[in-house]
């Protein structure tokens, strides 16, 4: 067969199959054109799913009438001219694609009034056919209408899914849009019904593009209250947004949102940092919620990678990944028992008094009189209490706090702890009451009832003293007594050569061997044990992928986490009062305490007000 040029209106198609792969592909491609042109307003008007009609009106700038016939033809924008253009680009759409593409797959039709214009043109396309503009009444702003999507192209209108899917997955690009732009109002209908309504924010939160109100309008309220605020700036990067809590964590990746200057993408690098941050507090098998927002200088940023946009290339990869997982691992850090939103728990004035009152309960046998709810059957354990309460007496400063007996602490509970001790001083974790079916331990504090489970608790705090012990210590190498030969491809080989530093500050001594040989002298010493040949392939995949590898720290965490847990304190262990209170106090001063190792809570608040409800108090 000899070679021969296409005809365009075939050329137009084969674009489509790249473009527009269903009902909600066009969407995309028409809403990100609308809020390029400025558009503060977008109606998405649906039937039968798209197939039959997909409506995109907007008040933007809208097109000049001399340039209608230029929209719909192939790679025609005013968004980029030269090379410099294309490496700096901020707009969504800049190809020049999307419009001819969606115009040789359907009965298309765009009408566009500039604000100056006297009235409104419209030009028409049919299955690839251009028509002549003509005048048409319409506001200012531009209106796009797609019927009968793939009508002649039947091979990809039978790959369609059902109307419920296809509607599914529109209202999910427009709420990724919503989230996007919340300053843009969006309305979206089905078969004539008003469906989705995301109102424009009335002032976006600070200068972060993120809005409280169209987060929760997006992914429920309890997504705010489940989350933590990021915003962190470093190197020319920002990242702003809100992660969720390893406790509202999701059995699928359905609520992951990450936009890079504006451009919801999807990128391995990201997740993989994204991952590494919970690495340490979430649950197996379940996926964090986050909706993020990275700012960065659109030159160190290629976005002309796929043919939908959804990936993007970075520059300088290796920092991109440090900063996000540094910015997200410091949050999620700070996330402490008994604070808000994450933020680190507040050392307050009143320790000194009420572990005097906990010490001089002590004291007295270290039991409730009235109720004889608990009564220690065996030693302490090692939780270091009198050093503590020493510690708490220290911080109290004024040395007036006056014991009380244990009859006081009983009846009066966080109100009788030290006289003039406000509400606002009490620890975030209140002080503790009693311990429920030797697994709980059960705390008082103004705003409710805290219940904490003592042994996921305290294997969280002992696993992280064991983390900042080691960090200290650093990684130490143990040497093989027989060095390891190992066959590895010329690519793993280089990359011990190349990362031989960062080899050697994982604890790995490893030397190239020949063209596709590796010799490993030593190892990590806590590691001792492993399969050390899938270590190092694993960790070598790592520095070429990413930089930087975490394998020895997962391994040593995995290591210590079992330390932790067969260390910490276990069910049915009774224990008294100070030792309860000096439980609280340790996870209110720990990071990540939220979670023990496993990525479970380890602790639940029950408000004032969910227990008046329960008694139907004030009804």
């Amino acid at each position: 067969m000899s070679i021969r040029q296409l005809p365009e209106a075939l050329i137009n198609q084969i674009a489509a199959g790249e473009v527009v792969e269903r009902p909600s592909s066009v969407v995309k491609e028409l809403v990100e054109n609308a809020l390029d042109a400025g558009a503060s307003s977008i109606d998405v008007d649906i039937e039968q799913g798209g197939a039959a009609l997909i409506r995109i009106r907007d008040d933007g700038i809208g097109i000049a009438p001399e340039e209608l016939p230029l929209a719909v033809s192939r790679h025609a924008t005013s968004k980029i001219a030269n090379l410099d253009d294309l490496e700096s680009v901020m707009t969504l759409g800049f190809r020049g694609e999307a419009l001819p593409s969606i115009a040789s797959v359907s009965r298309f039709a765009l009408t566009s009034r500039p604000p100056d214009a006297e009235h409104a043109m419209r030009i028409e396309v049919d299955g690839g056919k251009v028509g002549e503009p003509r005048p048409h009444a319409h506001p200012p702003g531009t209106t796009l209408e797609v019927r009968d999507l793939f009508f002649n192209v039947p091979a990809r209108r039978r790959f369609l899914r059902t109307e419920r899917t296809e509607y599914g997955h529109i209202e999910e690009l427009l709420r990724v849009l919503a989230l996007a732009r919340p300053d843009v109002a969006f309305r979206l209908s089905h078969n004539g019904k008003a469906t989705r309504l995301y109102r424009p924010a009335d002032a976006v939160g600070g200068d972060s593009g993120m809005d409280d109100r169209r987060l929760g309008e997006g992914l429920g309220a309890d997504f705010l209250k489940q989350s933590i605020a990021i915003d962190e700036s470093a190197a020319g990067l920002r990242l702003v947004g809100r992660v969720g809590l390893p406790t509202a964590a999701r059995g699928q990746a359905d609520q992951q949102y990450f936009f890079v200057n504006g451009r919801a993408v999807r990128d391995r690098l990201i997740s993989h940092a994204v991952r590494q941050a919970y690495s340490d507090v979430l649950y197996h098998g379940r996926h964090p919620v986050f909706v993020l927002r990275l700012e960065i200088d659109p030159r160190r940023v290629d976005v002309n990678v796929h043919p939908a946009k959804h990936e993007v290339r970075f520059r300088d990869g290796r920092q991109v990944h440090d900063f996000i997982f540094r910015a997200l691992h410091s949050a999620l850090a700070g996330a402490r028992a008994g604070s808000e939103g994450g933020a680190p728990a507040r050392q307050p004035a009143a320790f000194a008094s009420a572990n005097g009152v906990a010490e001089s309960a002590a004291e007295n046998g270290g039991e409730r009189a009235s109720l004889g709810w608990i009564r220690p059957q065996q030693g302490s354990m090692r939780l270091n209490v009198q050093e503590q309460v020493a510690q708490y007496r220290q911080l109290y400063g004024s040395g007036n706090a006056q014991p009380m007996t244990s009859t006081d602490v009983e009846v009066g509970g966080v109100d009788a702890v030290a006289e003039g001790v406000e509400a606002s001083d009490v620890p975030p974790l209140g002080f503790a009451i009693a311990q429920l079916f030797g697994i709980f331990v059960l705390a008082e504090h103004p705003d409710g009832l805290i219940m904490v489970d003592m042994h996921a608790a305290h294997e969280r705090i002992t696993y992280e003293r064991l983390k900042a012990a080691q960090d200290r210590q650093g990684i130490r190498s143990q040497p093989l007594l027989v060095p390891m030969n190992l066959a590895v491809s010329e690519r793993e080989a280089d990359a011990v050569e190349n990362f031989d530093e960062a080899l050697l500050a994982l604890g790995f001594e490893i030397r190239r061997g020949g063209p596709q040989s590796i010799l490993v002298r030593g190892i990590p010493s806590l590691l001792e044990g492993v399969d050390v040949r899938a270590l190092v392939l694993d960790v070598l995949a790592d520095l070429i992928e990413h930089g930087r590898s975490e394998r020895v720290e997962a391994q040593r965490n995995e290591l210590l986490s079992t330390m932790a847990c067969h260390g910490s304190v276990r069910a049915n262990r009774r224990l008294s009062i100070p030792e309860m209170n000096a439980l609280l106090r340790d996870m209110e001063a720990t990071e990540r305490s939220g979670q023990c190792n496993h990525g479970r809570p380890t602790w639940v608040r029950i408000t004032r007000h969910e227990l008046d409800r329960l008694f139907l108090r004030g009804e």
